[in-house]
């Protein structure tokens, strides 16, 4: 078999593999995700008054004393070893330390694996009470009842460790402020 025969047929292997993969199997199964699910299929977004202000499954930055801070962003996939890595946490630790957490808990520090995730320790989010308190005016109390009404786990289930949808606290907590801006 010439080279050129070779290259055709792989070529057309390649051709009939993607057209099984995508066309066959992929395209009708994001359909039936579209019919039985379309709020997950269209990616879990998240509006306030007709506009897309992020997604449920997705972790977004953001900025202010007043929002409920999620994990940092950045390459999660640094090795314990990496001096990097260490340089990283140790500046985190210091930005924390100056907003008032003494030992702030490591998903405050860390990335996620994915680094994306939308979720916080119940304990990170509580290490934030005093300041979120201080910037909103209102009761640490209040900020603690919120946190642990937005609990959730996989699925929607509560956790074993309970974590805290950041995206979710944030649009409470502005429904709360009567007419200050959504997260954006």
């Amino acid at each position: 078999m010439t080279l050129t025969a070779q290259l055709l047929r792989g070529l057309r292997l390649t051709l009939v593999l993607w057209l099984l993969t995508v066309v066959v199997i992929t395209l009708p199964l994001l359909g039936l995700a579209r019919v039985l699910a379309p709020g997950a299929a269209a990616g879990s977004l998240v509006t306030h008054n007709g506009t897309v202000v992020g997604s449920r499954l997705i972790g977004q930055p953001l900025k202010g004393e007043r929002y409920l801070q999620g994990r940092p962003g950045g390459q999660p996939n640094l090795s314990v070893a990496n001096p990097e890595l260490a340089s990283r946490v140790a500046a985190a630790s210091g930005r924390w330390q100056q907003a008032g957490v003494a030992r702030p808990a490591a998903d405050l520090l860390l990335d996620s694996a994915s680094g994306v995730d939308p979720h916080i320790s119940l304990a990170a989010a509580l290490q934030q009470v005093p300041r979120l308190a201080a910037a909103r005016g209102m009761a640490p109390q209040q900020l603690e009842r919120l946190l642990r009404q937005h609990l959730e786990g996989p699925g929607g289930l509560r956790a074993i460790e309970p974590v805290v949808n950041v995206l979710g606290v944030n649009l409470a907590l502005d429904a709360i402020s009567n007419g200050d801006p959504a997260v954006r």
